[in-house]
């Protein structure tokens, strides 16, 4: 069986992924009204032995719409005019998704705004109340 390598030490096994073919929409004549071109690949990534519980984690953040409730990321493609280009863009786009859950997100640390930063925006301020200001019209014009 083949296995689509996602990073050095990582891969899934290409039974894993379950593949959907549909005609595609848009422009394209005759093929596209007759041939099923486009790709849907499924891949259950919820009950996948190959990826650690942290990569899931961070790939269902990742994924977004494309995850459904059971857990099952769904990647389409309907770009190219056959059907197995479109099958070698999704399972690429799929190992692309996966490849970014990998990298784990640095900690961000929190700092706070600099003496000169807080003077600054206190000027600005400032000089944006004086500009409001001067637009008044004058008190005594009123009579």
């Amino acid at each position: 069986m083949a296995r689509i390598e996602i990073a050095p030490g990582l891969s899934i096994d290409e039974c894993e992924l379950a593949f959907a073919f549909t005609r595609a929409s848009g422009p394209g004549g005759q093929n596209v009204n007759k041939v099923e071109t486009a790709v849907e690949v499924r891949f259950d990534m919820t009950h996948s032995p190959s990826l650690p519980e942290e990569v899931k984690r961070r790939l269902a953040q990742k994924a977004g719409a494309r995850l459904t409730k059971a857990g099952v990321l769904v990647v389409s493609s309907q770009t190219y005019r056959t059907q197995e280009q479109n099958r070698r863009a999704a399972v690429e786009r799929l190992r692309r998704l996966i490849a970014a859950a990998l990298a784990e997100p640095k900690r961000r640390i929190k700092t706070r705004p600099t003496l000169a930063s807080r003077v600054k925006r206190l000027e600005a301020k400032a000089g944006r109340g004086e500009t409001k200001r001067l637009r008044r019209e004058p008190a005594d014009r009123g009579e």
